[in-house]
């Protein structure tokens, strides 16, 4: 009881220590974040609030170029096999221990070795990272690696305070002590995440916000009512059916951009006892069930045209995606005939979704279109965590589960894809696809990577591990007292430069 009150005066503490005149910031989030630590967390809003609380070695701008952070130039060598980052100076970790060269090597290390890590496919060509000064660390690799960058610029390149991780270990996560504009105070699960400005902030005179909440509110409809009523400054993801609707609001400002991710459903091929049903066993039924769906359809009933219809990683205006796989056009007398031949009559299948609204209508079309081929459908729904969750542990058949992109196409299919991918939930395993994407990986030439990516989407096109269904676009609705902010294709909200009028 004494401990709880002293934590309860800490945060209120904490709190008053805001200015009188405190900026107070509230964003409507669709889920709820699962653990805040960059090395083991998995979700895209998750990375929403690392984006204001942990700064990367290096960003992404919004035309999608690396751009410096924590580093602040970097050089690759001859060889493709060393890379050399000099860092940024007079840099302090929230708890007010030094950031440099070392930091970024105990990071690097914990991310490769913590039993609970989602990193380590990241950095699966990292030989060894080394202090080369007291600003400036190497990289060296086990074969050329040219995505490695790219990873740097998300989870894997957030650098956390070697003290607290040393001293919360595993259970970083309940107390994140990271480099960026705004330090943890508090996280109440399914209910808030708090904020407040880092005074000591290498760059903290482009940071005009006090105070920072993120609410997870995953009904669209809550999330708008509540922007409009004043209860929240901002909100992502708005729904594409109330766009038009907040363009017309003159008290409101929308803001939108075209993401680098994908929707999909994941299949539960080799993922513990569930994985053992037909449809995780036979690919005809993959097949078949991706042939039933019109995506073109479902994309302008569910998302007013604002989405692209995919059948790939890379959506189709992209240079990744491969056009001699084209997005297949719904063909019921073709999946009916799969069905046959894989002999059923009718097929169960229990799909997870996540529970907000536009995911689930969407699946509704599905489940209803599937059901003309011989698909008998039924939708789990759960919180978002929580499906991730289940997908982890294989408690799953068949999963509704979106991926917010990256910059580099590694990003969107290696750790999803290969044997021992850190989010391989599916467990779908072919020697040839590891070996084309680590190759793809390993080359500097865009031509040879296409190539690869090519060859391993004939494969993953033919086995249907991830049935791909299309590509979103980012949509904010925010206040008109907002100024500031920049819509990018990463979904990410960047609150450097963002103010708020009383």
């Amino acid at each position: 009881m004494k401990i709880a009150k002293l934590l309860t005066i800490a945060v209120a503490g904490a709190l008053f220590a805001l200015p009188a005149f405190a900026v107070d910031l509230k964003i409507g989030l669709q889920d709820d974040a699962d653990v805040l630590d960059p090395a083991q967390s998995r979700t895209f809003v998750g990375r929403i609030v690392y984006t204001a609380m942990c700064d990367k070695l290096v960003d992404v701008s919004p035309d999608l170029k690396i751009v410096p952070q924590l580093a602040t130039e970097w050089s690759w060598s001859a060889d493709g096999k060393e890379l050399t980052m000099k860092l940024r100076q007079g840099v302090k970790f929230h708890d007010e221990t030094p950031f440099n060269a070392e930091a970024v090597v105990a990071t690097i290390e914990r991310n490769i070795t913590l039993p609970e890590s989602r990193r380590k496919s990241e950095l699966t060509s990292v030989a060894k990272v080394e202090a080369t000064s007291e600003y400036e660390v190497k990289f060296t690799l086990k074969a050329p690696d040219v995505t490695l960058l790219a990873q740097l610029s998300d989870r894997a390149g957030m650098i956390v305070s070697p003290k607290a991780a040393k001293e919360l270990g595993a259970k970083f996560g309940d107390h994140p002590v990271c480099a960026g504009p705004f330090k943890f105070v508090e996280r109440v699960q399914q209910d808030r995440i708090v904020l407040e400005k880092f005074q000591d902030y290498w760059n903290k005179d482009k940071i005009f916000i006090d105070k920072l909440t993120y609410l997870p509110i995953p009904d669209t409809t809550v999330r708008l009512a509540n922007l409009r009523s004043g209860d929240l400054d901002m909100i992502e993801r708005l729904a594409a059916t109330d766009a038009e609707a907040v363009k017309a609001d003159s008290s409101l400002v929308y803001a939108d951009a075209v993401g680098t991710g994908y929707m999909a459903l994941y299949t539960n091929i080799g993922n513990g006892a569930r994985a053992d049903n037909p449809f995780g066993k036979d690919k005809r039924l993959r097949q078949a069930f991706s042939l039933a769906i019109d995506r073109d359809a479902v994309n302008q009933i569910v998302y007013e045209g604002t989405a692209i219809s995919g059948n790939q990683p890379f959506p189709p205006s992209s240079p990744w995606f491969d056009k001699d796989i084209p997005v297949p056009a719904r063909d019921l007398d073709k999946a009916k005939a799969l069905i046959k031949e894989a002999g059923f009559d009718r097929v169960p299948i229990e799909l997870q979704i996540p529970n907000n609204p536009v995911a689930m209508q969407m699946m509704q079309i599905i489940q209803s279109m599937v059901g003309e081929a011989g698909f008998d459908v039924s939708l789990k729904s759960t919180e978002f965590a929580t499906l991730l969750s289940e997908q982890t542990a294989g408690n799953y058949q068949l999963s509704r589960s979106d991926w917010s992109g990256r910059v580099d196409p590694d990003g969107n299919i290696h750790q999803f894809i290969t044997c021992k991918g850190g989010i391989n939930d599916t467990k779908y395993c072919n020697a040839e696809v590891d070996k084309l994407l680590n190759e793809a990986r390993a080359s500097t030439d865009e031509a040879v990577r296409k190539q690869k990516y090519d060859a391993a989407a004939v494969i993953l096109n033919d086995d249907l591990p991830i049935i791909y269904l299309g590509h979103q676009s980012w949509i904010w609705a925010l206040h008109k007292n907002i100024t500031g902010f920049v819509p990018s294709p990463d979904g990410m909200i960047r609150l450097v430069g963002v103010k708020k009028a009383g």
